[in-house]
């Protein structure tokens, strides 16, 4: 019994001697009293952890015989006290394992509580750490205020045990992360291969889309097989999206993708499935000033130039015919498959105005219109229908010799015309002003004017080759050249004065042409003395 009592107290002292301030121990519970939770620390005394250290959930769960870990604060024998701390057994182990963290690198779990200059504070078990603007993460982050309350895996870049400062990085643990990511990516990359990415950037000439830890370009080529002015108008920054990886250059880690060759290409069977004088129906898509571009599935597109847009001679605007995403009707009228070019017809859907005319006029039917254009050989005149007929400047008098149709007709003048030839084929009518009236050379000219006869008339022009002459009714008269005498028109022996135009003059007929039209002219061998 003595030796057993012996061996007993040299363990006591054993213990007791082990047991000293600063200690992180392992006690037991004994019970919870009104001020403190009594703990058996193993010493001669209980220890006492003031109730303040406890949430309200972790008192309601402690339980008489529940181990928990406490700092030793202070023994005094004497009065028989021996002061625990839980918060400070917390706080030393929470450091321990954050300068473990720190040497090997591991990462600690920890709550972001509020932005301060230079970056933000971070929660990590009730340790509080610094967070560096630049090192939140691998892209500039705006909203700061956003990532305040959440909860994230982060490094500890240094550690300063006196001052109790902790500086930590997200941003080291997202590019771990990501090295970890590409190694995977680059081991499944091959060429050939579909793969899920995220739109990482767009640019004029491509998207560069994360593969998981490394990036590949998809050109803008490479996006469509038909029409594309950038590549914004098929992706948003954070898509995901499904690519082929082209090719893959390991060495020097370039990846680069396709889009459009996931599915065949639709110029392939493009004669087949769409034949020219086939109509189809699709949506615009595109409006340009020289036309609008059809789809007509995916990939492939034709474009109605604006002059098929309609059968006026005259066309506006293609914006103001159509909209984009409208659904129209049109014909294929010709397909080029090496130079991927589709060209469609939406006038052709509807009756050429020609045909109209064809079927409404004939030659000889006098038809009413609007003056459009003048132009140095004749007049254009509108038709209800949209053509246009020409009215030469050789059909507008039967007498009068025109220069300018001008002098006939101004634009905008509504006038009647009878049609002297029709040719819906080629797109052509002829029409004639001088042909509302009967034609004076058939009968009344002849009758007025004979060979012989000495005239009076105003003169119109004077040219080289002669003099025109207007006589009785607007019928002009030519007194060649060779036939003109300049007279002394102050009646004295002076040299002769030239004619000119407004003049009055008498001549003589010396020639009358029936199927030509014309009256030549004398000033010669007059017999008739003339005022």
């Amino acid at each position: 019994m003595e030796l057993e009592h012996n061996e007993m107290a040299r363990l006591y002292a054993e213990t007791f001697h082990n047991i000293e301030e600063g200690l992180i121990l392992t006690g037991t519970v004994i019970a919870v009293k009104e001020n403190a939770v009594l703990v058996d620390i193993g010493y001669k005394s209980e220890g006492f952890i003031p109730l303040g250290e406890f949430r309200e959930n972790e008192l309601a769960a402690l339980q008489p015989g529940q181990e928990i870990e406490v700092f030793l604060v202070h023994i005094n024998d004497s009065e028989g006290v021996v002061r625990l701390s839980k918060e400070r057994a917390g706080k030393i182990k929470i450091w321990e394992i954050l300068v473990k963290a720190a040497s090997d690198g591991t990462c600690v779990e920890g709550r972001i509580t509020e932005k301060i200059k230079g970056g933000l504070n971070v929660d990590v078990c009730g340790i509080k750490a610094f967070l560096p603007g630049s090192q939140i993460d691998t892209k500039s982050i705006k909203d700061l205020d956003g990532l305040i309350g959440r909860e994230m895996s982060f490094k500890v870049l240094k550690i300063n045990n006196k001052r109790s400062n902790v500086i930590v990085s997200r941003r080291a643990v997202i590019e771990e992360e990501r090295m970890k990511q590409k190694s995977r990516t680059i081991e499944n990359i091959r060429e050939g291969a579909l793969m899920e990415g995220t739109v990482k950037n767009i640019t004029d000439y491509g998207v560069f889309v994360d593969l998981g830890g490394i990036d590949g370009l998809l050109h803008i080529s490479d996006i469509s097989w038909g029409r594309i002015n950038h590549p914004s108008e098929f992706f948003v920054l954070g898509d995901a999206i499904e690519v082929m990886v082209l090719k893959f250059d390991r060495e020097n880690e370039r990846v680069t993708l396709g889009y459009k060759q996931k599915h065949p290409d639709p110029w392939e069977n493009v004669y087949d499935k769409y034949p020219a004088g086939m109509k189809v129906k699709s949506k615009v898509v595109g409006i340009t000033d020289y036309g609008v571009f059809i789809k007509l599935e995916e990939g492939l597109e034709g474009l109605v130039h604006i002059s098929e847009l309609d059968w006026l001679p005259k066309l506006k605007h293609p914006s103001k015919y159509l909209t984009i995403g409208e659904t129209i009707e049109a014909v294929v009228l010709k397909v080029d498959k090496e130079e991927r070019k589709l060209s469609l017809s939406i006038r052709q859907t509807k009756p050429s105005p020609w045909e109209l005319v064809s079927e409404r006029y004939h030659v000889g039917q006098k038809i009413s219109g609007k003056v459009k254009s003048l132009t140095d050989f004749g007049a254009f005149i509108g038709l209800p229908e949209g053509i246009d007929g020409l009215i030469h400047i050789s059909d507008m008098a039967w007498t009068k010799h025109v220069k300018h149709p001008s002098e006939m007709l101004r634009r905008g003048q509504k006038i009647e015309a009878v049609i002297l030839a029709l040719d819906a084929d080629h797109e052509k009518m002829s029409l004639g002003l001088k042909q509302l009236e009967e034609d004076p050379w058939l009968e009344k000219i002849p009758s007025r004017f004979r060979l012989g006869d000495e005239v009076k008339g105003t003169v119109l022009n004077v040219a080289d080759f002669g003099i025109f002459l207007e006589l009785d009714e607007g019928v002009e008269g030519l007194i060649y050249s060779s036939e003109i005498v300049n007279t002394h028109k102050d009646g004295t022996d002076s040299e002769p004065s030239p004619i000119e135009e407004g003049e009055e003059i008498w001549a003589r007929i010396i020639k009358i042409d029936i199927n030509d039209r014309k009256i030549g002219l004398s000033m010669k061998n007059l017999h008739q003395v003339k005022e």
